[in-house]
């Protein structure tokens, strides 16, 4: 069929004359979303200072129309837009933003050429809502989360190991989801309970994003049903109340590193019988990469293990964050049965509308190995082919030879864009309807000829090397080169009340008098200071 654009979006024809794009024997798709990808920020950029030999083995020179640039797993901005929107993506969504460190995040996803941009605040720490959450005032928890979104110019509701994050500062962490936090006397199970019924008072467009307790542990695949469970009874009928994000790094069976298996399978069951979760794969490539998250304990745990160079930050009452660089290694009895995890929860979640690609990047690695993951996901055979040179034991033990599904081109569709922008909310992505956002991706193969189950080299070069991309209607990818760089949007979530208010504007000011090194009045972000501010207004319940 022909799809016509005007004005940066698609419509049902177009008057007069018009470029056009021969796209006869190609797949035609919306541009990729990417959910979750840890692209700029305070974490990020310790990153990239921590890993300089990141940089220099990886270098972009200037050319007439982009800019130069440097880093494998941890690309400086401008280089980070290039390559996604040479794989065909055009958005981009930044999980780990702290409130306090928000106007660094966003001058660096403003430095992000092509993508389409958002934030998510860290609160599952932050002792705002550990008080609020303590002393039962919903109401006011939500109205917090509210003034967080505004000014901060955030986008969802991110927890990180609930608790854990705090209970560091003392120098420990939570054992489940029913350990209590130091001080403040609350559990994991109740910030996120707590926070999914303020998400749901919000009306916020994503749901809560949790990176779960033990994450990275063996013996985790219980904590993360059991966070799935917490939240059963505030389930939706149209949409997922809960987004367990690298579920890979939470799905481990076994009680220590030498008895470690997969728990994909119970995983998958449960997701497969309950409409109110989603998850992201967080799928591990065999390379090298740096590892980076809130959670600072699991990163202490990973610098012990691996011996390997370590930064931790502790951001004033909010959050904290570690940072490690790694390798996953082929021959790895562990790291060949995460790489293996990954894949079998893609392929044992029969709705490809609640799972989704990701790397979790640069943890598991980095974003541009796309490609090769989707050849894997297509072909049984290309997954057989790495699993003959992993580890003996993993492979043995390896769900991966059992499974015989292979995904079709338009279930990569639906995991890549179509999906995640539904999930987060993002009506106008992720389709080709009328009305929708001209972002576009066509690749040079052609699906009538092509068998990707045994032709997989020829889906990963395609995947690597968009024949065009389209962002707002304008081609800014040919042939897999970028031709034009343009400014993408910043989506933030302002939320306005339909009901009633509540002001916790005079206690935040008490409090930030009491706990903050800035002051209330120096910590909003005001909208003049995004150069292409997009508000989605939502109508919240408090």
């Amino acid at each position: 069929m022909d799809i016509f654009v005007e004005d940066g979006r698609i419509v049902d024809d177009v008057n007069g004359e018009a470029e056009v794009i021969d796209a006869s024997g190609m797949i035609v798709m919306p541009g990729g979303v990417d959910i979750h990808t840890h692209i700029a920020g305070a974490e990020v950029n310790t990153g990239r200072l921590l890993r300089p030999e990141d940089h220099y083995l990886d270098v972009e020179v200037k050319t007439a129309i982009t800019r130069s640039g440097v880093g494998r797993s941890i690309p400086s901005t401008f280089i980070t837009g290039y390559r996604y929107a040479r794989m065909g993506y055009t958005t981009a969504i930044t999980p780990s933003m702290p409130p306090l460190l928000a106007r660094h995040t966003h001058e660096e996803l403003e430095d992000t050429p092509i993508l389409d941009k958002a934030a998510f605040p860290l609160l599952g720490d932050s002792w705002f809502v550990l008080e609020y959450l303590r002393d039962d005032k919903i109401e006011e928890c939500a109205a917090f989360v509210s003034w967080i979104m505004t000014a901060t110019k955030g986008y969802a509701i991110k927890i990180v190991n609930p608790g854990g994050i705090e209970s560091w500062g003392f120098g420990g962490n939570v054992r489940d989801i029913d350990d209590p936090v130091p001080y403040f006397n609350i559990t994991p199970r109740d910030i996120i309970r707590g926070l999914c019924r303020v998400n749901k008072m919000l009306n916020l467009p994503h749901s809560i994003h949790i990176h779960t307790n033990n994450l990275g542990k063996p013996g985790n695949y219980i904590t993360t049903l059991e966070t799935m469970r917490c939240v059963e009874e505030f389930k939706e009928e149209d949409r997922p109340i809960i987004h367990v994000t690298h579920c890979q790094f939470s799905s481990f069976k076994g009680r220590d590193w030498s008895s470690l298996r997969s728990g994909s399978e119970e995983i998958a069951e449960y997701v497969n019988d309950h409409s109110h979760v989603s998850i992201d794969i967080g799928q591990v490539v065999f390379t090298d990469t740096t590892t980076m998250t809130a959670d600072g304990p699991f990163q202490y745990i990973l610098h012990q293990l691996s011996g390997n160079k370590w930064v931790n930050g502790d951001v004033e009452t909010e959050t904290g964050a570690g940072i490690v660089p790694f390798r996953y290694r082929r021959r790895s009895y562990v790291h060949a049965i995460q790489w293996s995890i990954g894949l079998e929860l893609a392929l044992l979640i029969r709705d490809p509308w609640r799972v989704f690609l990701t790397t979790d990047h640069p943890n598991a690695a980095p974003f541009t190995t796309y490609p090769r993951i989707i050849s894997w996901l297509m072909s049984k055979k290309a997954r057989e082919k790495i699993m003959d040179r992993i580890n003996e034991k993993a492979k043995r033990r390896s769900l991966l030879g059992s499974i015989d599904r292979e995904y079709t081109f338009f279930e990569i569709a639906i995991i890549t864009r179509a999906g995640q922008s539904k999930v987060l909310g993002l009506r106008s992505k992720g389709h080709l309807g009328i009305g929708a956002e001209a972002d576009i991706s066509i690749y040079n193969i052609n699906p009538k000829e092509v068998d990707p189950s045994r032709n997989y080299k020829d889906v990963r070069r395609a995947f690597e090397r968009a024949k065009y991309t389209l962002k707002g209607g304008e081609i800014v990818v040919r042939d897999g080169e970028i031709v034009k760089s343009v400014d993408g949007r910043i989506f933030w979530v302002k939320p306005e009340s339909s009901r009633y208010k509540i002001n916790v504007t005079d206690e935040l000011k008490r409090k930030f008098r009491e706990y903050y090194t800035v002051e209330f009045e120096n910590y909003m972000i005001p909208e003049s200071y995004l150069i292409n501010s997009s508000p989605i207004h939502v109508k919240a319940g408090v």
